[in-house]
């Protein structure tokens, strides 16, 4: 007689003298302990021996689901398989499953770092918007909607970042399957452009002034680290690349000269431009001084826990900070802007202090054409009008 619900519970925990078997049909039975445990068991032949198979206890596993169960076991088991064999083979990948943080910091360390330029701030954007939410979850459970819950969330506040999570996150995904960490790929066909919406068009963000007032304030009232600040106020004063400052030796800048040198290999122009030289105004000693003062290295922004360089990641969270700063205390909603807008920033407003050539020669671009061919002038003196005026700018927006 085939087993009910009503039997299981009547004998859920009910002790007895000995172990006893009750059948229900198609090789499923249960087994029920001394005292009363209840575990559903498939009953079945292989290599003409007789074998049992646990199927999980009453009431975890409810009649419905053991009888569900017993049907895939024995689909499995007319494939010429072992069900005992298939069973821990699924029970171990379970267990070893490997989460998306440790599946994503692999891939980091053996494919982004020596193949992608910007590898760690690949790394920070996971360390930040991913990990938190989905990183403890083995990838093989992450489902298709929660990929997109997080994207979509993530996309309202930077389409640029959600583009750069979606791309990575399938790339990291692939490169598990095929070294058999994992079996599947959900987002493997989703595109930022047909599914989010991602729109890649060229950045334009310009910071105005009301938001450069406002973060200066910031870097007055935060708790940012005074080597981030500073770091942050000279990419903005100089509208430099990103790299040159944070490759900077002490010896580059020369205050008896009053230059700063980005050595060629320093810079996006290479070798075949040579060196960038910028004028250090008396204004902006004061900064680059403390910088020096700060640094146990050769280098003027040395990395945090040693005297190598700053690494590429450095404080690019530091832009992120700042919004979290202005949301939390001020309740203002500033719209995302990153380090690169910074450079962006200082070039526009370069535009109103002095000439398009020399605008372009301060933020370390070349001149065009026969005009970079012929003309070595260095226009120190028109860039330090030009910085100065810029200087005076900021100043009023800081005070």
């Amino acid at each position: 007689m085939p087993l009910t619900d009503t039997w299981l519970k009547k004998n859920l925990d009910r002790e007895r003298s000995a172990i006893h078997t009750e059948p229900d049909q198609d090789g499923l039975s249960v087994r029920v302990s001394q005292k009363g445990k209840l575990t559903f068991q498939m009953r079945f032949r292989y290599n003409d021996k007789q074998a049992r198979l646990d199927l999980g206890t009453y009431p975890n596993m409810s009649l419905k689901e053991a009888r569900i169960e017993l049907q895939k076991m024995k689909a499995i088991l007319e494939k010429g398989h072992d069900p005992r064999i298939h069973k821990k083979v699924e029970l171990h990948k379970i267990t070893e499953a490997i989460t998306f943080e440790a599946l994503f910091r692999e891939w980091h360390a053996k494919y982004t770092i020596p193949n992608k330029k910007n590898a760690d701030q690949y790394l920070r954007s996971f360390e930040l918007y991913v990990f938190p939410k989905l990183g403890s979850i083995p990838a093989e459970q992450i489902t298709l909607h929660m990929w997109l819950d997080l994207l979509e969330e993530q996309f309202k506040q930077s389409p640029s970042i959600t583009d750069r999570i979606l791309t990575n996150t399938k790339q990291c995904l692939d490169w598990g399957i095929n070294r058999k960490l994992i079996e599947q790929n959900p987002i493997r066909h989703i595109t930022g452009k047909r599914d989010l919406n991602i729109k890649k068009n060229k950045t334009v963000r310009v910071l105005q002034d009301d938001e450069l007032s406002l973060i200066f304030k910031i870097c007055d009232e935060s708790r940012t680290s005074l080597r981030n600040v500073l770091f942050l106020k000279l990419c903005l004063f100089y509208g430099n690349r990103y790299s040159e400052l944070r490759l900077a030796r002490k010896s580059d800048f020369d205050f008896s000269k009053n230059t700063w040198t980005v050595p060629y290999e320093n810079h996006k122009t290479g070798e075949s431009k040579g060196d960038i030289v910028r004028p250090i105004i008396d204004e902006i000693k004061p900064w680059l001084q403390s910088a020096i003062d700060l640094s146990n290295s050769e280098y003027i922004f040395p990395h945090e826990n040693g005297k190598e360089p700053m690494g590429r990641s450095g404080p690019i969270d530091t832009p992120y900070n700042f919004m979290q700063f202005a949301r939390k205390n001020y309740k203002i909603e500033m719209d995302h802007w990153s380090m690169h807008d910074l450079r962006r920033t200082a070039r526009t407003n370069f535009s109103a202090f002095t000439s398009r050539d020399v605008a372009e020669l301060m933020v370390g671009h070349v001149m065009p054409g026969e005009q970079g061919t012929y003309d070595y002038y260095d226009y120190q003196k028109e860039m330090s009008k030009a910085y100065k005026k810029w200087w005076k700018k900021l100043s009023n927006l800081s005070s």
